[in-house]
């Protein structure tokens, strides 16, 4: 492949009307795979690292997946550049970069098959039957136990709390957490404790339901996620904003007034 015919495929996976280039440095890279440049919108990939097309086109669709959360920043900032820097690697991108991949998948541009290691494919089986299932059915388990445990301390007027931090030396909040698993079905198991963890999370039951579909369906836990907070956030671009410059606001006045204390402090001494 090159630098065209890259930038066609990603074109055809997802569409964008911010341009950008795609250069393969020809370059072999110890530290990382590809990069993207916000500033000149250009994705670089480091073609000498990759030993088969296949895994150049998943590090050309994850640089990709950059290009398009910027250009979804622009059009939330207003059409101004955003500000680089910050932590780009979001559960955002994250899901975006999965449904990506996914496009990819069934375009033929991009393949995960196990079928052609068999060696992998019988040991990732195990790896579910033997580790993720009964890890996920014993901490079902633990959080029935714990729910036991808690009604047995109210009954005898036994702080629970003061049972978990000194008895059990469990943390409250891993407790609630595992207490929430524990009230799922028994063969929500199946996908094991952090992904029932996401579940548990969800209060509404038809809402719990799409969840767990999803997760069932092969969804990446960072898409599942994703969905949930695209349901749960209805705030407009412009709202956003304000509040964040309100946070700005409060935070600048904040440091203001350390920075006086710490002044007069100086002075004072």
């Amino acid at each position: 492949m090159d630098n065209e015919k890259i930038k066609d495929m990603l074109l055809d996976i997802a569409d964008t009307s911010l341009e950008f280039i795609v250069t393969m440095t020809g370059k072999e890279s110890k530290k990382v795979n590809g990069l993207y440049k916000p500033e000149t919108r250009e994705i670089l990939l480091h073609n000498k690292n990759f030993k088969t097309d296949n895994q150049l086109v998943y590090t050309a669709v994850h640089e990709y997946t950059h290009h398009l959360m910027n250009e979804a920043e622009i059009a939330a900032n207003g059409g101004r550049e955003p500000p680089h820097g910050g932590r780009v690697h979001t559960n955002a991108f994250w899901a975006k970069f999965h449904e990506l991949l996914e496009i990819a998948e069934k375009k033929g541009y991009y393949t995960m098959d196990l079928s052609s290691v068999p060696e992998l494919e019988s040991l990732t089986k195990e790896i579910k039957e033997k580790y993720i299932v009964p890890n996920g059915k014993l901490m079902l388990e633990f959080g029935r136990k714990l729910s036991q445990a808690h009604s047995l301390c109210e009954e005898n007027s036994i702080r629970y709390e003061d049972y978990l931090d000194r008895i059990l030396q469990l943390p409250r909040n891993t407790a609630r957490t595992v207490a929430a698993v524990g009230m799922l079905n028994d063969d929500d198991a199946e996908l094991g404790f952090d992904n029932m963890k996401i579940m548990a999370s969800v209060k509404k039951a038809d809402q719990r339901a799409k969840v767990t579909d999803a997760l069932k369906n092969g969804k990446s836990p960072d898409s599942v996620i994703a969905m949930m907070k695209k349901k749960a956030q209805t705030v407009d671009p412009r709202t956003k904003l304000e509040k964040e410059r309100d946070r700005l606001t409060k935070t600048i006045a904040e440091l203001k007034t350390r920075l006086e204390y710490v002044e007069e402090s100086l002075e004072n001494l």
